[in-house]
């Protein structure tokens, strides 16, 4: 039995097909049917039912599958942990981000880390705030950046990144313009431009305006802060964003008097469980250059 074989049944069971499953491997599809073959030969069984239009597993392969994946984790391991004892890195690491705030330079980020170790692939992933804690939690995301609002799971570290105060913007002929401030309470009635659900600044919001007794009425959503004080000075709405995202704006900024309320994004990665060292290098890496609030 080779590592060979077991690569190429996982990757037939993972495609549901031969043909498939080459293409992934970049190999004929020829060979990765006679591999087959031949482990089955030397297992004394059939892995793959073929009898259809797509190619199933059979009970003896369903219950080969996890030994064989665990075999192909443990060759990727121990030749992670010979590179990490020789000082030279390899394999892949991904991190995943609700938005990329230019504040904190994350093609900078990632290209400083590249320069360390050239031998780790990188990849960078957008997701939504709820794919991205799950992917984190099931480690398919080494590191994530997301906004804190909502509670996060259990098992999950974080380091906050960016801590602001939350302001509210409106067009220089807004009746608001004549204030340098606001309660929350006043936006009530008015329509507002805002992070999506889900985002940690809007779950602020959301509990902010509950506790003050009424439901935001959201008319425009965008993932992106600066892209909500371009609405906010169409005369869209009123926006409440981070404060920094208003500073190049033309628009009238308030300060949220009562109750302040401060937007957050932080680094969030798995406590325990297993990482690799090239996970392990990249958080570190970003938690070293990224400030600490």
């Amino acid at each position: 039995m080779e590592l060979r074989q077991l690569e190429y049944f996982v990757a037939v069971a993972e495609e549901a097909g031969f043909t498939k499953a080459a293409a992934r491997l970049h190999v004929a599809q020829p060979g990765v049917s006679a591999q087959i073959r031949q482990l089955e030969r030397e297992l004394g069984q059939e892995l793959f039912d073929r009898s259809g239009r797509s190619v199933r597993l059979t009970p003896v392969g369903k219950a080969v599958l996890p030994y064989a994946r665990a075999a192909l984790a443990a060759v990727v391991g121990a030749r992670e942990v010979v590179d990490e004892m020789s000082g030279l890195l390899r394999g892949h690491v991904t991190m995943g981000a609700v938005t990329a705030p230019s504040v904190l330079d994350l093609p900078g980020l990632l290209a400083g880390f590249h320069r360390g170790h050239p031998g780790v692939e990188i990849s960078l992933v957008e997701l939504d705030p709820v794919s991205l804690v799950e992917a984190v939690v099931a480690g398919r995301v080494d590191l994530g950046l997301a906004g804190l609002g909502a509670p996060l799971p259990p098992g999950l570290d974080t380091q906050i990144v960016i801590d602001q105060p939350l302001v509210v913007v409106v067009p220089h002929d807004d009746e608001l313009a004549k204030r340098t401030s606001v309660e929350l309470a006043d936006l009530r009635d008015r329509p507002l431009i805002t992070l999506p659900m889900g985002t940690g600044l809007r779950s602020v919001l959301e509990n902010a305006c509950a506790a003050v007794g009424f439901r935001p009425r959201v008319a425009f959503e965008a993932s992106e802060p600066y892209v909500l004080a371009q609405f906010a000075a169409r005369g869209l709405g009123v926006a409440v964003l981070p404060e920094s995202a208003a500073a190049d704006a033309d628009i009238h900024v308030l300060t949220l008097a009562g109750p302040r309320l401060r937007g957050q994004m932080a680094l969030i990665w798995r406590a325990e469980g297993p990482t690799s060292p090239a996970a392990t290098a990249l958080i570190a890496h970003a938690r070293r250059l990224l400030p600490t609030h």
